[in-house]
């Protein structure tokens, strides 16, 4: 995956590798790289079989990221995923979500859902200093088609 498109949020930004740590959390982006998303690498590839998860910053010290309005997203927005082989994965929205991070539903985001889907996460709800955010805000989406770049 190389690049992230959000038309509806004026979104298009590079995309990093994302790996788990050793608690078993997903990485994020670099702390204050605001224009960049990340993709977990270990999971599926955007437009293959099961849930690809992409992850970005809300806000960083510098001002709004590159997710800072996902929980503007409406079902029907589009979302394209440019990926290494010269194809982009093409994904509408089915609906957006936040969720408190002491009740967030793993099964639900990460787990198996019987087509290629897209998750795009970032926090979401209360900010508090020293804590930071409460919440997470996560788009479902699902794939709607494959095209090659001309």
């Amino acid at each position: 995956m190389t690049r992230i498109a959000i038309p509806a949020l004026a979104v298009d930004v590079p995309v990093t590798a994302l790996h788990l740590d050793a608690q078993g959390h997903l990485g994020t982006p670099l702390k204050d790289d605001r224009h960049l998303a990340g993709w977990w690498q270990e999971g599926p590839t955007p437009g293959s079989a099961g849930t690809a998860v992409a992850v970005g910053h809300r806000d960083t010290s510098h001002g709004p990221a590159a997710f800072y309005q996902l929980g503007a997203l409406s079902a029907g927005d589009l979302i394209t995923v440019t990926r290494n082989d010269q194809h982009q994965a093409v994904y509408t929205v089915d609906a957006v979500h936040t969720f408190d991070k002491a009740r967030f539903p793993d099964t639900q985001v990460y787990g198996p859902t019987g087509r290629p889907e897209l998750r795009l996460l970032t926090c979401g709800g209360g900010y508090h200093h020293g804590t930071g955010y409460d919440a997470n805000t996560v788009v479902f989406a699902h794939l709607t088609g494959i095209r090659a770049i001309p």
